[in-house]
């Protein structure tokens, strides 16, 4: 009972996470967000590996988000420009609420269809792919792309996580997390030095 409550909180902080990565321009409060949704992904992918397992993703996915964190730090201010308009925080709380209502109402399906995984679990993972594409198509700044390829490959990780508990594959998984980090971290560096050439 304590440990479906807890994993019912993990999904409302994915959400809480998502809608606050939807809605925030400034890159230090997005790479926390996204280092909570982390660390909420890690709780439901705990329920089916084993904690050292599933830290390998935690890890991987903190290092990823220093990796871009120092690369923008060495970018000027200057150099970031996104348009943003008034009303575009109100669409993109309206887009996050209609990926919530079908995530609760697919959730039941998926879960019939997918027994033993547990409705946290889905629930969780199609929010972060359904916030994480919501999330790409709104944006082409390569750091927003980038957060929004991490939320979408950590939804695919936690649905995974149960059908799967190979060690390779977390090995795996925590390459493509690290060469994520990696090419948006050169994608950013080539971008800055364009701007200022």
């Amino acid at each position: 009972m304590l440990i479906n409550i807890v994993s019912w909180s993990a999904v409302a902080v994915i959400l809480a996470v998502s809608v606050g990565l939807l809605i925030s321009h400034d890159w230090r409060w997005s790479l926390g967000l996204l280092a909570g949704q982390y660390l909420a992904a890690f709780w439901l992918v705990t329920l089916h590996w084993p904690v050292g397992l599933a830290s390998v993703k935690l890890v991987s996915g903190w290092m990823g988000i220093a990796v871009l964190g120092m690369t923008r730090l060495s970018i000027t201010r200057e150099e970031e420009a996104e348009p943003y308009w008034p009303w575009q925080r109100w669409f993109h709380m309206f887009l996050a609420g209609i990926i919530a209502l079908l995530t609760a109402a697919a959730t039941p399906r998926l879960e019939a269809i997918l027994p033993g995984i547990g409705l946290p679990i889905v629930a969780g993972s199609v929010l972060l792919i359904g916030m994480g594409l919501i999330h790409l198509g709104i944006t082409s700044q390569i750091l927003r792309v980038i957060l929004g390829l991490f939320t979408v490959l950590n939804g695919f990780e936690i649905i995974y996580a149960a059908v799967e508990g190979s060690i390779l594959v977390a090995g795996l998984l925590a390459v493509v997390h690290l060469g994520l980090a990696l090419v948006g971290s050169y994608l950013l560096l080539t971008i800055s030095e364009e701007t200022t050439a």
